[in-house]
């Protein structure tokens, strides 16, 4: 840590442990607490198993005044994240709840520690969540913290409950499976619903009503319809029906063998199905990009087809875009650019000797699950989540909302923080406590190990400034908007991207001389 914690000590019941030397004890994982101390100079905080009184001190000892702040430490065999802020000191979990990051090598600021994979944020005091992505609270020796399929929805559920709600919450989803996470789709390829589930921290009571998917809403009696002829009165009425995939519209579509990525069941038969086999992508984006690495290898042969020049070139840009595409290829994907799929030709009713997977923005747009454009007709979405229409919500990729860092413009942003960050919002408007949303947009992409992270909002950017190197896949990447930063991307520079969101969260600009 750069001697921010030189001469780190563990002292049980007055005895000095030295660094390196193993301390056998009942365990901290439950019920933990912690107490800070400072005397002369020194730090000491004891942790503290609150049943059985059993503790260690954690003594810190001058100097602190280099800038690491973040240590990871074994105490008792768990491991611990010490952190300094000021003169004051925590004890966290170690790793990210999300998706297990090293926290050591996140961004401090203040009391906010941000994750340097993700972008998700915690209270260092209270271990609580302060950005997304991530359903629970990481591990604070101060404080124990516990916490329609879409995450938006979950989240809102959950945020009712942690705020004191204590009446109805009905969610309704034609979808079979309990809240999970859809990003795992397209990266691993899960083979069940459990495989991807989120973590326990949402704890819901399922009640399969057979055919659930609502088909309209009477505004003015606050009451939704079903499919199958029923309906439900609701005192407030939260729309996040996220997202479905595109379908091909070509000769040919109607042949066995053709896939599309949006459940559970979808990833793990393209898995089967592919295994051995020559596959046709369409589309190359995160989708297509993710399945299309993970089965580099696995499948016979890849070939990827797509309209524009670069994978990801809305998104993230041609430079980062080339860079995706090279690591690809070095795999033996091969990539049919600036094409389109004109028709597909097969042999007994089965496409012969490909598979295709439609991206779910094969043609450039998401489709809503069910047709809310009708409930939602020149409404107008606030920076509280609410409509225009009483009592009635909206979030997730189901909406255009205004975004900060375009000045209020309204974008409609297709990633899963942001759609956890509505439902927070949402959640807490719908208490009256009269939140608006102050998030900034952070999402990745995992190809062959590697991540890109991107944080920000960089559409309509006009320059870029790379630091580092595009060709040995290492470098950050600014995005220029009217002579500052808007977004940011990385790949191997962590926690750069993580830094930069935080800034941006700030309400701070980057000039792009300073970024160069």
């Amino acid at each position: 840590a750069g001697g921010c914690f030189q001469d780190l000590h563990l002292l049980m019941d007055g005895n000095i442990v030295q660094r390196g030397e193993s301390i056998t004890s009942r365990g901290l994982a439950a019920g933990r607490a912690s107490v800070v101390r400072h005397q002369g100079g020194t730090s000491q905080e004891k942790v503290t198993d609150r049943s059985s009184g059993w503790g260690v001190w954690l003594v810190l000892c001058p100097p602190l005044h280099l800038s690491s702040r973040l240590l990871e430490v074994m105490v008792a065999g768990y491991p611990v994240l010490l952190v300094r802020n000021r003169m004051e000191f925590s004890a966290l979990g170690s790793k990210c709840p999300h998706y297990g990051a090293p926290m050591s090598k996140g961004v401090l600021r203040g009391e906010r520690l941000r994750c340097p994979w993700h972008g998700a944020c915690f209270n260092i005091r209270t271990g609580d969540i302060e950005e997304y992505p991530t359903l629970d609270c990481i591990s604070c020796f101060k404080v124990t913290s516990s916490s329609l399929v879409g995450v938006a929805a979950l989240v809102c559920a959950e945020t009712l409950r942690q705020e004191g709600f204590t009446g109805r919450i009905i969610m309704a989803t034609n979808e079979k499976h309990v809240p999970y996470d859809k990003s795992k789709l397209s990266k691993v390829c899960v083979r069940q619903g459990q495989d991807c589930a989120w973590a326990p921290g949402a704890t819901l009571r399922a009640r399969d009503n057979g055919e659930s998917k609502a088909t309209s809403v009477d505004f003015q009696k606050q009451r939704v319809r079903f499919m199958d002829g029923s309906s439900q009165k609701y005192q407030q009425l939260l729309i996040a029906t996220g997202s479905h995939s595109g379908f091909l519209k070509v000769p040919g579509a109607d042949l066995q063998n053709i896939c599309t990525l949006q459940i559970p069941e979808d990833s793990s038969k393209i898995l089967k199905l592919a295994t051995g086999k020559n596959v046709v992508i369409v589309g190359a984006s995160f989708i297509g990009m993710e399945v299309a690495a993970f089965l580099s290898d696995k499948a016979g042969t890849i070939s990827v087809v797509e309209r524009e020049e670069f994978p990801f070139q809305h998104a993230l840009g041609p430079q980062v875009g080339g860079v995706a595409m090279k690591m690809l290829q070095n795999k033996g994907v091969k990539f049919h650019m600036k094409t389109e799929l004109h028709e597909l030709k097969g042999k007994d009713g089965k496409v012969s000797h490909a598979f295709v997977i439609p991206e779910l923005l094969i043609l450039g747009e998401k489709s809503p699950s069910w047709d809310i454009t009708q409930c939602l007709h020149q409404a107008f979405l606030s920076h509280h989540m609410q409509t225009n229409i009483p009592n009635v919500f909206a979030a997730g990729d189901v909406v255009t909302f205004p975004v900060a860092l375009l000045d209020g413009d309204r974008s409609s942003i297709h990633h899963q923080q942001v759609a956890e960050a509505h439902g927070h919002c949402a959640a807490l408007n719908m208490l009256q406590r009269g939140k608006e949303l102050h998030t900034v947009p952070y999402f990745w992409t995992t190809m062959l190990g590697k991540s890109i992270r991107y944080a920000g909002c960089g559409k309509g950017y006009t320059d870029t400034v790379v630091k580092g190197s595009l060709e040995q896949q290492k470098f950050l990447i600014f995005y220029i908007r009217d002579g500052h930063v808007t977004a940011a991307a990385s790949l191997n520079c962590d926690p750069m991207v993580s830094l930069i969101a935080e800034v941006l969260y700030l309400g701070k600009q980057i000039s792009k001389e300073e970024a160069e």
